[in-house]
Order: structure tokens, then C-alpha cells, then sequence
């Protein structure tokens, strides 16, 4: 049963290293999402689901301790999901499995994030999800992962629309304020039923990286009577970021 959540966003800026001279401009949201994680602390799960947008190369299930980098920013900064898995004859297998994979871009961000709180509230996992999964798979695998554990909580990453401003990377799209602001009121109120209706065409000409995973909490959510709060909802860079927590 799914006891909190943690929703954040998954813009590489949020790692000080990437941002560089930049990097004060979120010093708000990195906050908002150390608060929200936590949250997830305190609700002391048997199980951490991480989910986050992913390309199709790194979509699926990823380990504890799976490796990450920011190299591909111009950063020499390497992350794992978690702490490093132990190397033993058991979980050997897990171990390489671990070693091979990279995370995507949302997890890596998310286990900068786990790092900085130096995250040992319980066993965790990450599962990267593809921004075109249908809506009705987002919310049956939310219902999966639910039911993983007695107390699952989720972190769940992803960005609202870059649509935002002129600047933005998909330019100015007037429906963009209109459908982060329906996001922002969602998560504040731990609405499950205005995520599940997101509209996931819409929510791709937008550039709302965060849809998939959002409803992949809608479908964890259900049932579970938890109650919202936004803490962090802005624009910069012309993309919505959007951090709240659920207990």
C-alpha cells in the first residue's frame, strides 16, 4: 500500500555542478525537494519505487545502486540509485545487472537528490517509464507497485510543461499555464482522479515530461486516503516545476 509520495522535478540544472554560475536561481526548488523526500523518510516505507520519464533505451526496472552520470553534461559527476548494492554471492547477479545499466537522466537526477539526504530508510528501486505509455498501463503499474509492500512510498520525477515563456524549449504555447496549473492544484489536493485525466496528447505537445509518471502515481494512490501539499511551483526557464509531497 502506498503510504507517501514525493513529486519533484528532473531538470539536470538541479544538480549545483550542471547549473554552474546558474546554480542560486534553484537553490528554492532543491529545497522544496529535499523537504519532500523527506516526507518519504518519515513515513517509514519497507519499499522507495523511484519512477521517472525515460527514453526507450533505459525504460524498465532499474536496481539499488545503479550507476549514473552527468558526463554528458560537461560534468564529471557520477550518481547511483541509492547506496551501492552489496557484493556478495546472493545478490550477485543484482550486482552486475546493476553495473551495466545506466540510469536514465530523471533517475540520475533522483539519486542526486537520495544523496543528499543520504537515503537509508529503506530498499529501494527505480523504473523508468516511456512519455508516450498509455495512461490506462500508467495507472495499472501504479497499482503494481503498490502492492509490492505492506508500506511503499514513491519518489516520482518529472517536469510540467516547457512551454512556458518564448525562451522555453518548446517555445510559447498558451495552454501551457492552463495545464500546469491544473497539475499544481492536483498534486496540492492529492487529487488521483484529476491525474488520471491527464490528457496524455496534450501533455506531450507540451513537453510534460512528468505526465507518465504522474498518473503512475494516480494508480498507486488510489485508496490510499493521502493528503497534499505543493511546495514549490514555478516557471524558470520557461519549463513548470512542480514539488509536493503526499502523506
Amino acid at each position: 500500500m502506498l503510504v507517501a509520495a514525493a513529486v519533484c522535478p528532473c531538470p539536470p540544472l538541479l544538480v549545483p555542478e550542471v547549473a554552474a554560475g546558474a546554480a542560486p536561481e534553484l537553490d528554492a526548488a532543491r529545497a522544496a525537494c529535499t523537504d519532500a523526500i523527506g516526507v518519504l523518510a518519515a513515513s517509514r516505507p519497507d519499499r522507495l519505487v523511484v519512477v521517472g520519464p525515460a527514453e526507450q533505451k533505459d525504460r524498465g526496472p532499474h536496481s539499488q545502486g545503479t550507476h549514473g552520470s552527468f558526463r554528458g553534461f560537461g560534468v564529471d559527476l557520477d550518481v547511483h540509485l541509492g547506496q551501492a548494492l552489496a557484493d556478495d554471492s546472493d545478490g550477485a547477479d543484482d550486482t552486475v545487472a546493476a553495473a551495466e545499466r545506466r540510469l536514465p537522466v530523471s533517475l540520475a537526477v533522483a539519486g542526486w537528490l537520495l544523496g543528499r539526504t543520504e537515503w537509508s530508510a529503506a530498499p529501494l528501486e527505480g523504473l523508468g517509464v516511456g512519455e508516450p505509455l498509455a495512461p490506462e498501463r500508467c495507472i495499472q503499474v501504479g497499482g503494481e507497485i503498490a502492492a509490492r509492500a505492506d508500506r511503499v512510498a514513491l519518489l516520482v520525477m518529472g517536469d510540467a510543461s516547457a512551454c512556458r515563456t518564448l525562451k522555453a524549449p518548446g517555445y510559447l504555447d498558451e495552454r501551457a499555464a492552463g495545464f500546469d496549473a491544473d497539475v499544481a492544484r492536483a498534486l496540492a489536493a492529492a487529487d488521483v482522479a484529476a491525474l488520471k485525466a491527464l490528457d496524455a496528447e496534450l501533455a506531450q505537445e507540451l513537453k510534460a515530461a512528468g505526465r507518465a509518471p504522474w498518473q503512475v502515481l494516480a494508480g498507486a494512490a488510489e485508496g490510499a486516503g493521502l493528503r497534499g501539499e505543493l511546495l514549490f511551483d514555478d516557471a524558470p526557464y520557461g519549463v513548470g516545476y512542480l514539488v509536493a509531497a503526499w502523506s
